[in-house]
């Protein structure tokens, strides 16, 4: 096994019930994040970090997915032709961004069982495994950061963040001790917990590093509620028998998934931009607030 991680894995079969009716035919993973689709973002921080080949697990209605990380030829010829030549360049980078291969999972059965669907692209090899409405704004890649700590220590990486009071009992969480700045090793983890039983602050987000023993893990994992195969079920198999690792990681983390972490998530992203920012920041600043708070 190499201890280089070149491939990701990007489950993106879900039904995306939290954004309803927008996601009824639409993939949640093609919700626009200013002018770029979440699942773009995270398939960028992934090339970003070393990523060279990438799987993405669709399902029913994602054909649009694909359509958008492939050539379109109709539409590059369109803007040749009208000599937008940077829009060109930017619309044909998209389809060159990294080796795209898809499979299919026929049912959403959990994200245990999604990522089970990677097991022949792994093959012998770790991979990372990103969601895409966990959007990761950070000077340094998130994923990057996880490679850092799987190069040091060769063993599972997941990501966490900081998460106070009860909104704790939403995420997994760790049980951990902090072995050097930011980095932990685990001794368990328990799925979103009450309060008041949460082991630490730690939350488990949407990032993974992941060795190819998950997939003997996750065959051993006993579907729960709705017949779900849940991946910190597996990880806490796996647990028993090799070290597992976590990053508390440099940058802010954007739930898009969620209706009110999508609209923080777009301001944000806009008020960053160079050709957007500064007008729409003289556009907040006009806003009469005082009124719609009431």
């Amino acid at each position: 096994m190499t201890n280089k991680i070149r491939k990701a894995v990007f489950p993106a079969a879900g039904l995306g019930t939290r954004f309803l009716p927008a996601t009824k035919a639409s993939p949640k993973e093609m919700l626009p994040l200013v002018d770029k689709p979440l699942i773009q973002y995270a398939i960028e921080e992934a090339v970003a970090s070393g990523i060279e080949s990438i799987l993405i697990i669709t399902g029913r209605d994602k054909s649009a997915i694909e359509n958008h990380f492939d050539i379109s030829f109709e539409l590059e010829h369109l803007l040749k032709e009208k000599g937008k030549d940077a829009m060109f360049e930017q619309i044909r980078a998209i389809s060159d961004i990294a080796q795209i291969s898809y499979t299919r999972q026929k049912q959403a059965l959990g994200l245990g069982h999604a990522i089970y669907q990677a097991k022949d692209f792994a093959g012998n090899d770790p991979f990372a495994a990103l969601l895409a409405d966990d959007v990761v704004d950070a000077d340094v890649p998130a994923l990057r950061q996880m490679i850092d700590v799987f190069e040091k220590y060769e063993a599972p990486v997941i990501a966490t963040m900081q998460v106070e009071g009860e909104a704790i009992s939403r995420f997994g969480v760790i049980d951990a001790d902090e072995i050097e700045p930011n980095v932990f090793r685990i001794k368990d983890m328990v799925e979103k917990p009450a309060y008041a039983d949460a082991p630490s602050d730690l939350a488990i987000i949407g990032r993974y590093i992941f060795t190819p023993d998950i997939f003997q893990a996750i065959e051993q994992t006993t579907p729960g509620a709705g017949g779900e195969i849940q991946i910190t079920d597996a990880m806490r198999i796996l647990l028993k028998e090799r070290p597992f690792y976590a990053v508390k990681l440099n940058g802010r983390r954007h739930d898009a998934g969620d209706k009110l972490g999508f609209l923080i998530a777009t301001v944000e992203y806009a008020l960053k931009r160079s050709d957007l920012g500064s007008d729409f920041r003289e556009y907040l600043k006009g806003l009469d607030l005082c009124d719609q708070i009431k």
